[in-house]
């Protein structure tokens, strides 16, 4: 690892603009090739998670302990792997994410097989490494990207997601029955699928990702003469940064709270109403769909019209979402897909802002590991939906579940304009 940085940075100390754009350009390739894995292997298990729990556990009441654990793992995770990322560079903290990803979905199976509650619960913990590092490969588009591109380039990244995420619940009725086949329980299927996409998607990350783009970007701006630089420093406002820091993480923390809580639950309620396997990944995959497949429209929005206004998109598009999903019938495939659609459109919207935000507010000395530090939140995040949508969905209903969450996505508004408001920085930076 550390050969690869010191090659690397001597590689950044002539690299001209011309490279530069030719390496942002391969940036965009490997990390969308390894997207498409990533997301199969997200998507996967992100759809029989609950089911599974809930067989082993006979009871709903601990149904979203699976999110809840994977997104706990998540947490942990993307801790380590910006600091990995800042450290050593993209490459090393993607790869090492991936493969322990990998490693905790296999051990899911291993778990169904055994019948070991103890393991399967470790073994969701790991899994988490894989979401988190998926989540964290967005920012590797933007190292090199200029600040009109950035949410333009997250979006490349993001709708690469969406040819695996889309496959990935498809595929669960397939891996169910091959899982029958070998004397596994069905619902650990879909994991044998996550496992193998999750090392697929490191070594991609492993073997392809060089040169590292955010080790060519540090080196690029350490050489930036310290007049120039002091001169930034002067014109900076800091307290805009950490204002810009907040809001972004903000954002993104609140979007997956209420996206996690309703979708996690959406399988189980589909199952008490009569829904099949096929049915729940069709819907399932629908939503994850959503979640990906705008982004290259919504990077140019983002990048075009402003931040803000994406932003106010997102809580509406969510409040649409909650109010869809509460008032809509058990039984209907259709509701259901319409309400999961803009459930996972909605939190594109605030993603995509979001991130762009944070990234428009940091520098390469700070960047990869606040960028870790925040999506430790939006894991915890995460964890907190998804735990409490079991409880809420046990002593209450699905309906209440996904009204409050509909309603709770309108702090967005507030939060951004009230910081908007107080930050003539990020108005420049189009907010």
């Amino acid at each position: 690892m550390l050969n690869d940085k010191i090659e690397t940075l001597h590689q950044g100390n002539s690299i001209s603009s011309k490279k530069s754009k030719q390496i942002y350009k391969k940036t965009l390739f490997v990390v969308g090739i390894s997207q498409i894995f990533g997301g199969a292997g997200l998507a996967a298990g992100i759809t029989v998670g609950a089911l599974l729990a809930q067989q082993m556990m006979g009871t709903d009441a601990f149904s979203g302990l699976p999110a809840a654990l994977f997104t706990i793992g998540s947490a942990a995770a993307a801790f380590i792997v910006g600091r990995l990322s800042q450290r050593y560079g993209r490459r090393t903290g993607l790869t090492i994410g991936f493969l322990v990803g990998g490693l905790g979905a296999l051990g899911v199976v291993i778990s169904a097989i055994t019948n070991s509650l103890l393991l399967l619960f470790g073994s969701l913990f790991i899994y988490g490494a894989g979401t988190a590092t998926n989540l964290q490969a967005r920012y590797a588009g933007t190292d090199l990207a200029h600040e009109n591109q950035r949410a333009t380039a997250i979006s490349i990244i993001l709708v690469s997601t969406t040819v695996g995420a889309f496959v990935g619940p498809n595929l669960v009725g397939v891996m169910g029955d091959f899982a029958s086949s070998i004397n596994v329980a069905a619902l650990a299927g879909p994991f044998i699928l996550s496992g193998t996409a999750f090392i697929i998607a490191g070594l991609i990350i492993f073997l392809m990702l060089r040169p590292d783009p955010f080790l060519i970007i540090q080196m690029m701006e350490a050489n930036i003469s310290k007049k120039v630089y002091e001169a930034s420093i002067t014109r900076s406002n800091h307290s805009n940064h950490r204002r810009g820091i907040a809001i972004g993480a903000a954002v993104m923390i609140l979007t997956q709270l209420v996206m996690i809580a309703i979708m996690t639950m959406t399988p189980v309620h589909m199952k008490h109403h009569g829904h099949g396997l096929s049915e729940i990944g069709l819907v399932i995959g629908v939503h994850i769909g959503s979640m990906y497949l705008p982004s290259l429209v919504t990077g140019v929005l983002v990048d075009k019209i402003g931040r803000t206004p994406m932003v106010i998109a997102s809580g509406i598009t969510l409040l649409l979402a909650g109010l869809i999903a509460a008032n809509a019938p058990g039984d209907s495939m259709f509701f259901l897909i319409i309400a999961l659609s803009l459930l996972g459109l909605g939190w594109n919207f605030g993603l995509i802002s979001g991130t762009t935000i944070v990234v428009d507010s940091t520098d390469s000395s700070t960047r990869a590991k606040t960028q870790g530090n925040i999506d430790v939140l939006i894991a915890l995040a995460g964890a907190s939906g998804g735990a409490m949508s079991g409880i809420v969905v046990a002593y209450s209903s699905y309906a209440v579940l996904s009204f409050a969450g509909g309603l709770l996505s309108l702090l967005l508004i507030p939060v951004v304009v009230y910081f908007r408001g107080s930050s003539k920085n990020m108005k420049q930076r189009g907010l």
